[in-house]
């Protein structure tokens, strides 16, 4: 038997560090190859590490919640002498065979791949998770019995990040009241329950304290608030940000919308006004390519700009760890149909905290929709390397002049944000003008042309 080191490896897109949120093992427990041993945040995402080798934990080398480096000590395993490990291939006895060791001062590696899928037999099983320290709250037998056998309204609405910080916790979901929407729990909801719970009051609501008895929180900056914060602070003092706002009747859009819940051309998708302004964005960025190329600084102190071939489209994404902004790479490729599906994917997977880091650079152009919160407009800061982005307001039932008369219409308000160094104050408001004539007569977008001169006919499916 010997002693390996396993160092937190790099989890892709260049990424310095992860928080461990859960371990999956304990100093003592047996481990198989590509076991999950340990569950972390990165700035972008919640990834599971798989163990690289089979043998026995002897030492942790990181607390739940704190912080590792790349190239950091994560786990030591003891492991037998020619045993099977990471990158290991079979030998002519069906043995695995002991990676190279990496050569000094090489970047380490990736980890996608790094393991090596290990034979099994049967059905997988899944090991119960260990804590430190047991949790304060014993878990309900709801919690205990398998999804397949448990009752819609005795699984609370949560997403599996809040999940693992409630079981890190000690805290029983189902008696947490969420305040998320459709009641879904979010991490706030948790942290409360968490206070109440040390505090000796029920743990459904926050403990009652006279004002004076009130002291102040902190919240350590980690994983993507962390990220997310640094982004912006470099997107403000590194591009001149300039912004331009439209107010138009999109009752046309509206309507349109209606039509398409139960026309077969919908192909069974539900359709938004989202996914409606994402198609018309994307068929007019051809003919609009300042706005989704980026500026780029060169080694030599000059700098180029940079016109991409496809629209890497960008979707901000509210979440219980914070903002993200993944993309949907070749959107402008994509009919509306097929757009309003990878919308929806798109934003299922980032609330899970389960996106793939890659889906979370190269974008090209991104769309907030800060309507969904009842807000009206507002003027977003530009995701960094991205020479614009779009922000949709809430749709109002207003009077608006119409025919020549006053009448009710749904009134939106879209503001664009843009890099002035790659963008024109005129080349912006035309797009957006342009953005704007298509949400107000959709059969517009019969005669948007692509950047190949096609015609598109997505944005009025």
């Amino acid at each position: 038997m010997s002693a390996r080191e396993f160092q937190l490896p790099d989890l892709g897109e260049g990424l310095t560090e992860s928080d461990v949120i859960a371990w999956h093992v304990g100093v003592g427990d047996a481990v198989a190859l590509n076991q999950v041993i340990a569950e972390v945040e990165t700035a972008k995402a919640l990834v599971e590490i798989p163990s690289p080798c089979a043998g026995v934990v002897t030492g942790l080398h990181a607390e739940e919640g704190q912080t590792v480096r790349v190239g950091e000590p994560l786990v030591t395993f003891d492991v037998a002498d020619g045993s099977g490990a990471a990158g290991g291939a079979g030998g002519a006895d069906g043995a695995d065979v002991e990676a190279p060791e990496p050569v000094p001062g090489s970047p380490a590696p990736t980890l996608v791949g790094y393991g090596a899928a290990p034979e099994r037999g049967g059905r997988p099983t899944r090991r119960p998770r260990r804590y430190a320290t047991p949790p304060a709250t014993p878990v309900r037998p709801a919690e205990a019995t398998p999804l397949a056998t448990v009752a819609p309204t005795d699984r609370a609405r949560a997403t599996p990040v809040v999940r693992t910080l409630a079981r890190r916790l000690g805290i029983d979901l189902t008696s947490v009241p969420g305040s998320g929407p459709r009641g879904q729990v979010t991490r706030d909801d948790v942290e409360v329950a968490a206070a109440a719970l040390a505090g000796g009051a029920p743990a459904g609501r926050a403990p009652t304290t006279d004002a004076a008895d009130a002291v102040e929180t902190r919240t350590p900056v980690r994983g993507v608030r962390k990220h997310t914060a640094a982004a912006m602070v470099a997107s403000a003092f590194t591009a001149p940000q300039a912004s331009v706002l439209l107010t138009l009747d999109a009752t046309a859009s509206t309507e349109l919308l209606e039509r398409l819940r139960s026309h077969p051309l919908a192909r069974g998708e539900r359709i938004t006004l989202l996914a409606l302004v994402a198609r018309a964005v994307c068929a007019l960025l051809g003919s609009h390519p300042a706005l989704a190329s980026r500026w780029s600084e060169l080694p030599d102190g000059s700098a180029e700009i940079v016109h991409p071939a496809h629209v890497n489209l960008g979707i901000a994404v509210a979440t219980d760890r914070g903002l993200v902004v993944p993309n949907i790479p070749s959107a402008d490729a994509l009919g509306l149909p097929e757009l309003a599906a990878a919308l929806t994917q798109l934003t299922r997977t980032a609330r899970d905290g389960r996106t793939a880091p890659e889906r979370l650079t190269g974008g090209t152009f991104t769309i907030t929709n800060v309507g969904v919160f009842g807000v009206d407009t507002g003027t977003p800061i530009l995701n960094p390397g991205e020479a614009a982005i779009l922000g949709i307001g809430a749709v109002r039932r207003r009077p608006w002049e119409h025919d020549g008369q006053v009448a009710l219409r749904d009134v939106v308000t879209l503001s664009l944000t843009f890099d002035h160094r790659v963008v024109d104050g005129e080349q912006a408001a035309r797009f957006l003008a342009d953005v704007g004539a298509v949400l107000g007569d959709p059969a517009l977008a019969v005669v948007v042309g692509s950047a190949t001169g096609t015609v598109s006919t997505g944005g009025a499916a």
